[in-house]
């Protein structure tokens, strides 16, 4: 059997970082986030079908069964088709590790339309909603209509004008920017709607390296020509998606059970994570190069002699 721990992020061949990538994309008007998924997963499964190739007649042989491929990707939450912005994208098997973007926060730039004048005490209004909001999924959202909570952490007026306002919103992941307009034009007794939305973060991204669809595609293509510099500038190894979990490193014979579906007990445990974590958190696994095993839940003391210390949600190898 093959070894099934990847060397560390910054050691893998183009084929593996793309089967194990994730690029920071930037969604543009018009296509679905799900068509946008399809184009990249069949431009990066190209991709590496080329490269598998290229390497099978440098050695004179014929691709295996466990070359890598790309059959799959996965974007980091829905953006529909008229939004624009941030929509990390998940390459290969990276697409095991999409929960965990359902942990962090996510920023927008909005323009709230206005049904009349703005108020006087528009600003005042504002942070009133900097808060826990009760919030009920639109009747064409894909998921259960039922009231949930979900936080506002940051509500900035950016600029104005008469009947428009220009707003930073920083939310949990999960937030309806829509039913937040439609929420605030009630309390400002002038009725409002969402107009342009762009999302400029998603936790761990946000919009300083954003990738738009031109330059992924001219990345893969100088990198079939033997200059894979900038395609490692434009996919990042699939870690980088994980970096705002707690972190626990393990050694490589736990690491190896884990890829069997065995739980990290804690004599296969060498570092725990930086910072206190909650018991039940989601945490990220990692050998000592880097390379990431598996997520799960901190369900033990990670400097414990004996026990689990992490059950597995997803297996990463």
């Amino acid at each position: 059997m093959s070894d099934p721990l990847r060397p560390a992020p910054d050691d893998r061949t183009p084929a593996e970082l793309l089967a194990f990538g994730v690029v920071n994309l930037d969604k543009p008007a018009g296509p679905s986030a799900h068509q946008v998924a399809g184009w990249v997963r069949d431009l990066a499964g190209d991709a590496v079908d080329d490269f598998v190739a290229s390497a099978a007649d440098d050695r004179e042989s014929t691709p295996n069964a466990e070359s890598p491929t790309v059959d799959r990707a996965a974007h980091a939450g829905t953006l529909d088709p008229k939004v624009t912005g941030c929509l990390p994208m998940l390459l290969g098997d990276a697409t095991r590790m999409a929960q965990a973007f359902l942990e962090g926060r996510k920023e927008y730039v909005t323009v709230l339309e206005l049904h009349g004048p703005r108020p006087a005490d528009f600003e005042s209004v504002l942070t009133q909603f900097e808060a826990p909001l009760y919030q009920k999924p639109p009747r064409k959202s894909a998921v259960r209509r039922q009231l949930r909570v979900r936080e506002i952490y940051a509500l900035e007026l950016l600029d104005h004008t008469d009947r428009q306002a220009l707003l930073r919103i920083a939310c949990e992941s999960g937030t309806y920017v829509r039913k937040l307009c439609h929420d605030l034009g009630l309390a400002l007794g002038t009725g409002a709607h969402m107009g342009h939305l762009r999302r400029t973060a998603t936790d761990p991204f946000d919009d300083t390296s954003l990738v738009d669809l031109h330059a992924f595609t001219d990345a893969l293509a100088v990198a079939r020509e033997g200059d894979t510099e900038w395609l490692r500038e434009v996919v990042q190894p699939a870690e980088r998606a994980l970096e705002h979990l707690p972190g626990v490193v393990i050694a490589p014979s736990a690491a190896e059970q884990v890829a069997t579906g065995a739980p990290v007990y804690a004599p296969g445990v060498i570092e725990g994570p930086d910072n206190a974590v909650d018991d039940d958190a989601l945490v990220a696994c990692y050998t000592s190069n880097g390379s990431a095993v598996c997520l799960g839940r901190l369900v033990g003391d990670p400097d414990g002699d004996s026990g689990v210390v992490v059950d597995l949600e997803a297996v990463l190898v």
